[in-house]
């Protein structure tokens, strides 16, 4: 099979006779960079610019151009807001003296009358003090150990260990405790100012020993504290076995009685009996001991003499 002649080739778009000839331009004339340039010739303003001359790339930028002007706003906005704020600062100053001078200028507002009648003074001499007997806080101020209920009697004293004629200081007092470190905090923090105490024996066997602790109380009720705090512990534990009945005329003062001996240290069993109240500022315990069992009518008549004497 024969090849297909390859075609042949456009001819070229033929010139029209009147088409004018486009003379290339001239090239421009070497510069002479060493040539001196003569700086007070007159410059033809009127000459083209050639806009398509080329743009030296490396010619240093001034960036700090925009930066300057920013700052320069960001400066003028400062002092803006400090001129607008020191205005409010001046307005409120000088509308709140101007509220001062208007109000000193006016007459002061009488003030509306008394709901309360006037009172008439009392006619005749004043009342005479309380006798020192009928006065408890002179009772409670002097000599506490006269306080205490007197030996009845027929009883015999017992040799005194835990004090120093009649009295009971704050470590002999904690010493009964069964943490007497603990409790000797407790009480300081309870402003204990004194304690006295009295103890005698009657029959073979029968004890009885009568604590008055008094406290300063200025800022906690320590009497009826460590009042609540004997009661709480009289009954804690021995439940089944303790009668405990209120004492008339005090409040929340209370007996016990309880129905089973202890053996302490080693000793015989012994039957116990106690009593807490308070008064004012002064707080009662009474301990009672025997071989036999002690009746409510014994601790109650004690506790209730020695409450009457507070």
């Amino acid at each position: 099979m024969e090849e297909e002649p390859a075609r042949p080739a456009a001819p070229a778009a033929p010139t029209p006779p009147d088409a004018p000839q486009t003379a290339a331009a001239p090239e421009p004339p070497p510069v002479d960079e060493a040539a001196p340039v003569d700086e007070a010739a007159p410059v033809d303003e009127a000459a083209p610019v050639d806009e398509a001359a080329p743009v030296d790339e490396a010619a240093p930028v001034d960036e700090a151009a925009p930066d300057a002007a920013a700052e320069g706003s960001r400066r003028r906005g400062r002092t803006t807001l400090l001129i607008a704020a020191a205005a409010a600062v001046l307005g409120l100053v000088a509308g709140t003296c101007t509220g001062v001078l208007v109000q000193a200028g006016r007459e002061p507002t009488k003030l509306p009358p008394l709901s309360q009648a006037a009172l008439t003074r009392g006619e005749g001499a004043a009342p005479k003090p309380l006798p020192a007997d009928q006065d408890r806080r002179v009772r409670t101020d002097g000599d506490l150990r006269e306080l205490l209920l007197k030996k009845p009697r027929g009883a015999r004293e017992i040799e005194w260990l835990d004090g120093v004629d009649g009295w009971m200081d704050l470590a002999t007092y904690v010493g009964t405790f069964g943490s007497p470190s603990e409790q000797f905090s407790e009480y300081v923090h309870d402003d204990f100012r004194r304690a006295a105490v009295t103890r005698w024996k009657t029959g073979a066997t029968r004890t009885v020993e009568i604590r008055l602790i008094q406290f300063h109380q200025e800022e906690v009720l320590s009497a009826l504290e460590g009042s609540d705090t004997g009661r709480h512990w009289a009954g804690w534990g021995r439940e089944d076995d303790t009668d405990r009945w209120p004492i008339p005329g005090t409040g929340d003062g209370e007996v016990f009685v309880h129905n089973r001996p202890e053996s302490v240290d080693g000793s015989p069993p012994l039957y116990s009996a106690e009593a807490h109240a308070w008064r004012g500022d002064i707080e009662m315990e009474i301990w009672m001991a025997d071989t036999e069992r002690i009746g409510k009518d014994q601790i109650m008549d004690l506790a209730r003499r020695q409450m009457e004497r507070l």
